[in-house]
Formats: C-alpha cells, structure tokens, sequence
C-alpha cells in the first residue's frame, strides 16, 4: 500500500508558475533571476500558509540553475535542481529560526558564509520565522547581513514583521505576500481533487476557500479532512457537516421572515439553529455577513466583492431585490451590536431573539430603529397635510422632543436652504438634534436615506415645539444646573468626575460659556456626551440657546499638585508643634 501524503506536502509547488496566488511577486523573482539583478537580502512576509518558503526553495533554486527555461522557470535537469530536489544541495542551506535563535547559532551560520561554492554561483541561505531570533542574536547577524560575500544571497521569511529590528529590515529587499483569494483557493482545491479522483461540488469547495482565511495551506489540511469523511464525495452538505458550519438557507428563510414581518417565524427558525448545536455567536455574525452579502448585491457595481458561488449569487441578488437599502444597513447595526453585547451578556439567547424581533419590526409598520421600506412614499404623502407651517417641515435642527432628558432624532430635511440658521452666539457646541442618534449608517452613493438607520425606538408620539425656547435665566441660575447635572446622573462616572475636578465655566458671553479640562482625553468625554449635557441644560433652564466651549488647559497653566511628603513639610513649617506630636506618637510621617 502506497504511503499517504497529506495534500499540503504532496502538492506543494513546484515551479513558479505553480504558486497560488502571488503572480506580480512572482513575475518580480523570476525578471530577477533572468536578467541576473540579484540582491544579497531578501525578506519574505506574510500571513501563514501563503507560499512564503515555498517560494523561498523555488528562487534558490532558480538562482543556482544552470539551464533556466524561456520562461524563467528552474530546469529540475542540471545537477544544482537535481540536488536541490534530492535533498543533497550544498549551496541551499535552511535553517529553522524557532529553534535555532540563539547567538550561537548565528555564529555557526556565519562561519557556513565564509564557505564558497563547489558547484555552482551562489550559496543561499533561508532563515523562516526569522522574527523568533532573539535581539542579541539578530545583533549578532547585522553586519554580515549588510555585507556578505558576493556569492551569498539571504531569503528571510517571517509572518510577523513587525517584529523583526528596522536594522534588519533596513538591510533587505521586502516582498509582502497577500492573502490568496477564495477563488484562487477553489480553483487549486479542484486541481488537487481531480488529480485524487475525488467528486466535488463548487459549493463545497467555496465553503472550505472562504474558511481557509486566504491560506492555501489550511484549505488543504481542510480538504483532506473532508475527503476523509465523506470518502472522497466533497459535496456542500458533506463540508458544512463536517466544519460545522450553517447552511445558507437558514439565512434566506430568516430574511423572507424578516420580510414578512413574522417573529414567530424567526424564533421557530433559530430553534432550529440552536437545535443543531450552534452557539448564538456564530449564529449572530453568520446573520451579519449574509445580510453583507444582501448589500453587495444590491449593486452591480458591487459584485466583485461577492465571496460565494455564482448560484447562490443569484439567491442574492433575487432576495436582495425584495429589501430595501434603509432595512439592510437597519439590520446591519442590530447584528453588529448584538455581537458587541454578546460575551456580557447575562442570558445570551434572549439577546439574540430580541434583535430578531427588531429586525421584524423593521418592515411590519410599527416605530423602527432606523428607516423602513415605503418611509419616502409616506413621508411625500402626508408631509402637505401637516398643521405646522411649511417652514417648520425643513428645520429640523431646531425642533425639540418633549421628553425629559432622552433625546429624539428629528428627520432631515430635504432643502438644506430652508433650515434657520443659528444665531451668532452659538459655536462649536451649539445644539443639534440631528446627531443625537445613538448610531448612524451611513448610506451608498446614490441612494436617498431619509433618516438615521439606528435612531432610538420610541414608541409614544412626539410633540415638536415650533419656537426655540429662549426663557430668560442668569450665571448663578446656569451654575445650578451645571451642579445638579452631577447629582442627577450619577451613571455617567467619567464625565461628572471630569465636571468634579474642574473649576466652574466661565461665561464669554450671554448663553456662550467655556469649561477648561485637563488633557485631550477629558474633551473627548466631553465632545461624545455633548448633546446628553446640552439638552439637559437647555431643559433645566428652558433656553435652546445654551451653548458649551471645551477648552483644554495649556501646559502649566495650573498650580503644581503636591505630594503627601510637600503637604505634611509646610504644615510643620507653618505648626512647629506638629512635628512633636508626630515624633511623640512615632507616626512616621515625616
């Protein structure tokens, strides 16, 4: 019985023309190699798995072949590529950096450079992982890195190259290899699995492409492992099975029921997930790239950046013709923060079913987190039917919820001419209801987006004011709320912290204040939680025209803080008798 080879090892390049995936850098080597412009360094990066040493061994031995073929290609007839493929080479030298990356080894690696040739121009040397040598070590390596014999050439290769000394990299020609497409990896996939007389479906092999993360090396190791479990049948069925992995019609009957406005769907169709083994996790961000998936196929322009076979590319592009853009980025943010909230939360499954019921409510009608499909045509509809006057239906940035301290998204308008615009005193910080949403999508070129996708629920009706609120009010009566900010949201640690340790605004001029702050830092605090500050003080006073300047303090611009030992040496200077007492009692203070 013949031995087996795992696929990875049997069907490793050979020849240039054989890498996968890495054609510009490799047409680079081969010109090299041809028009005989050799550097003495050469660093190899990239991810694992992507032919960093393969394509190492197939440059050196192109370098020492005798009779290059038209294309650039080693011969694997003269004696140098016969030796080379034999294992018996003299003039290629491998060296393991994981396990060989002490001073000493480096020091045997020098002498080796001191040795010409027997046979042939040049002796290579290629170190992998090279990033693993210690810093003695690659001090060690420097100077004969940077001058060696004219007939030594170095390959480095490491998948960390930010760990490598920038002397080191300094020193080197650099080549970055990229990840290898999902197509790229399928097509190879089919090679091997033709030459193995191995049954596959395309399906099958685009799940094993995209779960390989752009390593030609891991899709084979998965490859073997399907084969061996289906007994060479690779079929789609047979891969998910096998890698665990959920089928893409769970995702599509999901989104119909999403359509449809069905909870009960969407909770029965997830117990079917859950029911099958899979963590809500998985589930959650499977769910976030199929409606990815939904997006791209929106757009013809768009489709190359599809990752699937071209018949589910057609199951998308049908299903993606049923939503609406403002639904798709909608439901993009709900999975997004599901998978953010995930790991803290307490009862994972209902995390994940009550974003499902978001998604539901985003088509069925009732008030939404974000745009839903037909808002245009109701908006167009009822917008001349409105009491107000048609001036307060394009100036939403002045309008304000009556709720307490919640702010509410207003809906832009479409003439930016008709807003009012603000009065001189209100700056950087001044009022603006239409960033109050708690996130905001932004839409695709092209397509009118007529509210925040992620705007906060609210299900009671909202009165909009028609007037800015401008009740009179004077510096101590701002001071009380800025004070009572503090005691009436003590949840906000980070920012009543900030206000604590700082000295109270100073008044510019009428409703224009400005607060110093310490660093950077405490203004970003400051500038993310603006518009929760601003509305509470414009409530508490009833004036809209409050605004807030942040002012960072210029450096020593405030008194020294003094240590415990400074403070403890003028109280006994200014209280002689303090310095008794603390030796009387033996308090060791001072």
């Amino acid at each position: 019985m013949e031995k087996y080879i795992v696929s990875a090892r049997k069907y490793r390049p050979t020849t240039f023309k054989s890498i996968v995936g890495q054609h510009a850098l490799v047409n680079t080597l081969k010109n090299a190699v041809q028009s005989g412009r050799l550097a003495h360094s050469y660093l190899f990066c990239g991810q694992r798995g992507v032919g960093k040493t393969t394509t190492a061994r197939i440059f050196a031995k192109a370098i020492n072949c005798e009779h290059l073929t038209a294309d650039g290609e080693p011969c694997n007839e003269c004696e140098s590529c016969r030796a080379f493929n034999e294992q018996r080479s003299l003039n290629i030298i491998e060296m393991d950096a994981a396990s060989n990356n002490s001073v000493d080894e480096i020091r045997t690696l020098t002498d080796q450079v001191l040795v010409p040739p027997i046979t042939g121009r040049y002796r290579v040397f290629i170190i992998d992982e090279v990033h693993m040598l210690s810093q003695a070590a690659f001090n060690a390596f420097l100077k004969t890195l940077e001058e060696p014999p004219s007939y030594v050439i170095f390959i480095l290769a490491t998948t960390e190259k930010q760990k490598i000394l920038p002397t080191i990299l300094s020193r080197c020609q650099k080549y970055d290899f990229q990840s290898i497409k999902p197509a790229d990896i399928a097509e190879q996939l089919q090679y091997v699995a033709d030459h193995e007389g191995y049954t596959t479906e395309p399906a099958g092999l685009n799940v094993i492409a995209q779960k390989s993360d752009g390593a030609m090396r891991d899709a084979l190791s998965i490859f073997d492992q399907v084969a061996a479990a289906s007994g060479g049948h690779i079929t789609y069925q047979a891969v998910i099975d096998n890698l665990n992995i959920l089928d893409y019609d769970y995702y599509f009957r999901l989104t119909d029921a999403f359509i449809a406005g069905s909870v009960e769907q969407s909770l029965l169709i997830y117990k079917e997930v859950r029911d099958h083994g899979f963590e809500g996790k998985v589930f959650i961000n499977g769910l976030a790239n199929h409606f990815r998936e939904l997006l791209v196929a929106h757009s013809p322009e768009l489709a190359s950046l599809m990752e699937v076979t071209s018949d589910v590319e057609e199951r998308y592009r049908e299903q993606s013709a049923k939503c609406q853009l403002p639904f798709i980025y909608s439901a993009m943010e709900l999975c997004n923060k599901c998978d953010l909230s995930y790991r803290d939360a307490t009862n994972k499954q209902f995390l994940v079913e009550l974003t499902l019921i978001k998604i539901c409510q985003l088509t069925d009608g009732t008030p939404t987190p974000g745009p839903q499909p037909g808002m245009r045509k109701i908006e167009k509809s009822t917008a001349p039917q409105q009491p107000a006057a048609p001036a307060r239906q394009t100036a939403p940035a002045q309008t304000k919820a009556e709720t307490t301290q919640k702010p509410v998204m207003q809906k832009p308008s479409s003439n930016p001419a008709a807003q009012p615009q603000p009065t001189a005193h209100v700056r950087q910080m001044a009022p603006n209801t239409s960033n109050r949403a708690t996130a905001t999508i932004k839409p695709l070129p092209k397509v009118n987006v007529t509210a925040s996708a992620t705007a906060p629920i609210a299900k009671e009706p909202v009165t909009a004011y028609t007037t800015t609120r401008n009740t009179p009010y004077s510096y101590d009566n701002f001071l009380d709320a800025w004070r009572s900010f503090v005691r009436d949201n003590p949840s906000e640690i980070i920012l009543v912290n900030t206000i604590k340790s700082g000295d109270d605004p100073v008044e510019k001029s009428p409703g224009e204040y400005e607060f110093t702050v310490e660093n950077e830092a405490q203004s970003e605090v400051f500038e993310k939680k603006r518009q929760l500050l601003l509305s509470y003080l414009h409530d508490k006073l009833g004036n809209d025209n409050v605004s807030l300047q942040i002012k960072v303090r210029e450096a020593g611009g405030r008194e020294k803080l003094w240590t415990q030992k400074e403070l403890l040496a003028d109280i006994i200077e200014r209280n002689p008798k303090v310095k008794t007492f603390i030796d009387k009692y033996r308090l060791g203070f001072a």
